[in-house]
């Protein structure tokens, strides 16, 4: 009986240990998703815009299909890469970052352009296309969307792992598969919501309450510049972003002064403004980083609509 009472000593012993180990891991997955809480409000930012103009009975589904390959990317090809990386070979981490740091510039960099030129697809005309091929169409979305995701989600789970480097491998590989997890329900459940609000205000403008029927107008009314701040929060977000992290990748490869002018200035503007001092700071950072963003990102796409410029050239001579 005694033996009895040994083993179910131990056994509780174990539990409490497991209990504690899980604590500890959710709590290190919390520290490492709000260290990269930036990228995560530029990934809820920027999905939206992907269905906009599009049928509303196909939003759902889209979402689910870039959702679904949103996580795919982080448990089948992000976290095992970073692992690996980090375990043999942690030099390569920042060049990495910085080509997806680039990458962000670029994007939000071309956004730009496209509104500037007017180049930018018209809601008409993505409605034609949606029309016209909405297989093919609703594949491109997703596509699209999926592949600016994998450097977000990269961007995400390489900052996690910067957080938690110090874990052991296994502790490490589980603090990042809950980050994916979470982070990929958080992201997608609130771009759901937030594209579903004009349906759920169409239906609450019908009730025969006044006031439900006047909130819900107001929800229709409202989503459509909703969508719109989104739309240019991302753009903003993926130059931040992107530039945030080129500034830090240039100076943690030995290159400080970009980053030391940033820092001066966000420095100079806390010490300066008192009991604002932190926003006011962090704020003025977070624009600087956005500006050089831009300008990396335009540089990406003048030559990118330089090179085709080029081999027409070559091609007609």
């Amino acid at each position: 009986m005694s033996g009895l009472f040994a083993l179910l000593d131990d056994v509780a012993a174990m539990v409490r240990l497991t209990a504690a180990s899980l604590d500890d891991i959710a709590g290190a997955a919390g520290r490492a998703g709000m260290k990269a809480a930036g990228v995560v409000v530029d990934d809820a930012a920027v999905t939206p815009r992907y269905v906009q103009g599009l049928e509303p009975r196909r939003e759902l589904t889209i979402i689910r299909r870039i959702a679904t390959g949103s996580l795919r990317n982080k448990l089948l090809v992000i976290l095992p890469v970073a692992l690996l990386l980090s375990q043999f070979a942690p030099w390569l981490l920042t060049p990495i970052l910085m080509i997806g740091g680039t990458y962000l510039c670029y994007e939000g960099a071309e956004k730009i352009w496209e509104k500037i030129s007017g180049h930018e697809p018209a809601p008409e005309e993505t409605q034609q296309a949606a029309v016209a091929d909405p297989e093919g169409h609703e594949k491109k979305v997703v596509s699209g969307a999926v592949r600016t995701d994998f450097i977000l989600s990269a961007e995400i789970m390489v900052i996690a792992l910067n957080e938690v480097a110090s874990e052991g491998l296994l502790s490490r590989a589980l603090i990042l598969l809950v980050v994916a997890v979470a982070i990929t329900a958080l992201v997608y459940g609130a771009v759901a919501v937030i594209v579903k609000m004009d349906d759920a205000g169409l239906a609450l403008a019908q009730r025969e309450s006044g006031v439900v029927s006047a909130v819900g107008r107001g929800l229709v009314r409202a989503m459509p510049i909703v969508l719109s701040v989104l739309s240019t929060v991302g753009i903003a977000a993926m130059l931040w972003v992107g530039g945030h992290i080129l500034l830090l990748g240039v100076e943690e490869l030995g290159f400080a002064p970009p980053y030391a002018f940033v820092h001066g200035v966000e420095v100079a503007v806390h010490d300066a403004t008192g009991a604002l001092g932190g926003f006011l700071g962090w704020l003025t950072n977070t624009a600087l980083s956005a500006v050089f963003g831009l300008v990396v990102g335009a540089v990406v796409v003048a030559i990118m609509h330089l090179i085709p410029w080029r081999r027409r050239g070559a091609a007609h001579a």
